[in-house]
């Protein structure tokens, strides 16, 4: 039997910040330019969606999101610099998350 190392990573101040699931979120808005079509895609709500970007706007230094309400061009979500220097910083805390499991998955082997 083959033996790993497994585990998730998050940021958090008093809540929960930024995790896999948020960073999925927030790259999903980034390629589609709304949070609806993010959240389907993830087979979320869209109240949930909502829910998560609410927090990431409140805990961080500034917005992570914005958002324009519908009208003659209709409505869409955009990424701040904020937010690209957050999924930056967190992507890279899970390669180095990832590297470290896998580092430690490889000493586990059976004699």
């Amino acid at each position: 039997m083959a033996f790993k190392v497994n585990g998730r990573i998050w940021i958090e101040g008093e809540e929960r910040f930024m995790g896999i699931g948020r960073l999925e979120l927030l790259q999903r808005i980034e390629q589609t330019g709304s949070i609806s079509a993010a959240a389907k895609g993830m087979g979320m709500s869209y109240k949930r969606a909502w829910d998560l970007i609410q927090s990431l706007n409140n805990q961080a230094a500034s917005p992570v999101v914005s958002t324009q309400t519908g009208g003659e061009r209709g409505g869409g979500a955009l990424i701040t610099p904020e937010g690209k220097r957050w999924i930056n910083l967190y992507t890279e805390l899970q390669e180095r998350f990832q590297a470290f499991v896998e580092q430690e998955s490889s000493k586990l082997t059976l004699e």
